[in-house]
C-alpha cells in the first residue's frame, strides 16, 4: 500500500515537472551538419558537427542568438580520447533533442527580450573552445583537432539559413562556450552585414589566471597544453600572441582589451567551477581538505573563506579589460554557481538571483537594447539572499580532471 502511494506521488511529480518544462521552454531536435565532413570540420572522432535551431517569428524573425554549449577542454591525447567516446567529442553520442529554456526559451513570460528570436545552440565536440585546427590525423588515435573549422562551417550554415539578413545578432555561450563567445566575438561580427547590431554574451566563460591553493599556476599550464595539442595559436588574437605566450592568450584577461564588439560578462564572483578547478584543483589538494568546502560554501573554514574573498578580488581585477569600455556590460553576482543564462531559475523567475534589483535577464536585455547601463557587481559572500545557496555545477560542465 505504502509503495503504491509513493509511486503515485512520483508519477504526479513527474507530470508536474513535464508541464512546468512545457510552459517554460521547448524541446528542439538536433541537426547534423553532414556537409561539413568534406571540409574536415568534424568532432574529435571525425563525426559531423551538430546544432539545434528554433526559428524566430514576428518581430524576431531577423534576430539571431547563436549560443555555444559548454563542457571543459582536453589538454592531451589521453583526455581527448576519453572525450572522443562521449557527447563532448562525438555527435554520435549526442541526444536527439535538447531543451531550450532561460535565455533560449520561446516563452515571452520567461524570456521577455529574446523569446521570438532565431535561437541556435551549437553543440561542443572539439575540446578547444572552437580554436583548434591540426591538419594531420594520427591513425592510431583517429583524433581530429578541428574546432575552428567547426565554428566556420556552422556559421556558414546559419548564414545560409537567413542569418546573413540579421538585424540583431548575439554570439553567446556557457562555460567553455562562454570562452568561445569571447575568443570569436570579433570574428562573428565580421561575418555579418555592416548594418547588423552585433554583440556578444559570455556566461561563466571569464576564466582567470590565478595561483591555486598550493601556490602554482595550475590552470596556466593546463591552458598552454590545450592550445599546443589543438594547434590553436594561429586562431587566437595576434594582438595578444605577438606579446604573450599562446597559452596566456586563451585567458580573456590578456586578450579582451582588443575586442571591438560590445561584450557582456555574466559570471559569479565565486564561480563554482573555477573554485573547484582553478583555485583548489585536486592536484593542489591531495588530502581533500577543500572537498567539503567546494561542495557547499557553508562548510568552509574562516581561512578558506578568506582565500575565496581574495580570489574574488583577483577576479574583479582581471575584468579590467572589459570594464574599460563603455559599450561593455556585466552581471557579477556573489552566488556559488556556474552558468546562469540557460537554467530558467537563474535567468528569469520570481526568485532568480538579483543584483541591484536586476535579474540576469533584465541586465542582459537592458544592455543589448541600451535601455540603461548594466554593470552590476554584487557585494561579497554571503551578502546576497537571492542566491539561495545554489550550486548548479552540473555534469554538463565537467571539471578539468
Amino acid at each position: 500500500m505504502e509503495s503504491s502511494i509513493i509511486i503515485q506521488w512520483l508519477n504526479t511529480l513527474l507530470l508536474c515537472t513535464l508541464l512546468l518544462l512545457k510552459t517554460q521552454g521547448q524541446f528542439v531536435p538536433i541537426t547534423l551538419l553532414e556537409s561539413a565532413v568534406s571540409k574536415g570540420a568534424v568532432c574529435l572522432d571525425g563525426s559531423p558537427p551538430a546544432y539545434h535551431f528554433d526559428k524566430g517569428h514576428e518581430e524576431g524573425v531577423n534576430n539571431w542568438i547563436v549560443h555555444i554549449e559548454g563542457g571543459g577542454w582536453c589538454h592531451n591525447v589521453t583526455y581527448c580520447l576519453y572525450r572522443k567516446d562521449s557527447r563532448l567529442g562525438s555527435s554520435n553520442q549526442m541526444e536527439q533533442q535538447t531543451y531550450f529554456s532561460g535565455y533560449l526559451s520561446d516563452n515571452q513570460q520567461y524570456n521577455p527580450d529574446f523569446y521570438n528570436w532565431n535561437r541556435v545552440k551549437v553543440r561542443y565536440c572539439d575540446g578547444s573552445s572552437f580554436t583548434g585546427d591540426v591538419e594531420e590525423v594520427d591513425p592510431e588515435t583517429n583524433l581530429h583537432y578541428r574546432g575552428q573549422r567547426i565554428f566556420n562551417a556552422v556559421m556558414e550554415e546559419l548564414l545560409a539559413k537567413g542569418m546573413d539578413h540579421a538585424e540583431n545578432a548575439i554570439l553567446s555561450g556557457c562555460s567553455a562556450g562562454g570562452l568561445t563567445a569571447i575568443l570569436h566575438c570579433d570574428g562573428f561580427r565580421e561575418l555579418l552585414p555592416n548594418g547588423t547590431k552585433v554583440k556578444c554574451v559570455s556566461d561563466a566563460g571569464y576564466f582567470v589566471n590565478v595561483k591555486d591553493i598550493s601556490g602554482d599556476y595550475y590552470i596556466e599550464d593546463y591552458y598552454s597544453q590545450v592550445v599546443e595539442i589543438h594547434g590553436s595559436e594561429k586562431n587566437l588574437p595576434q594582438s595578444c600572441t605577438s606579446k604573450l605566450s599562446p597559452g596566456l592568450c586563451f585567458f580573456p584577461q590578456y586578450m579582451a582589451s582588443s575586442i571591438r564588439t560590445p561584450l557582456f560578462i555574466v559570471n559569479a564572483a565565486y564561480d563554482s567551477w573555477q573554485i573547484k578547478n582553478i583555485l583548489a584543483p585536486g592536484d593542489a589538494d591531495p588530502n581533500g581538505q577543500w572537498s567539503s568546502c567546494k561542495t557547499n560554501l557553508n562548510n568552509c573554514s574562516p581561512e578558506q573563506l578568506n582565500i575565496m574573498q581574495d580570489y574574488r578580488s583577483q577576479f574583479l581585477k582581471a575584468l579590467g579589460p572589459v570594464s574599460n569600455s563603455k559599450s561593455n556590460g556585466m552581471f557579477i553576482d556573489s552566488c556559488y554557481v556556474h552558468c546562469q543564462t540557460e537554467p530558467q531559475d537563474t535567468w528569469f523567475t520570481r526568485d532568480s538571483p538579483m543584483v541591484d534589483n536586476k535579474t540576469v535577464a533584465k541586465a542582459v536585455g537592458d544592455w543589448f537594447y541600451e535601455r540603461s547601463p548594466s554593470r552590476e557587481i554584487d557585494c561579497t559572500y554571503p551578502c546576497n539572499p537571492t542566491c539561495q545557496n545554489r550550486v548548479l555545477d552540473v555534469a554538463a560542465y565537467p571539471g578539468i580532471h
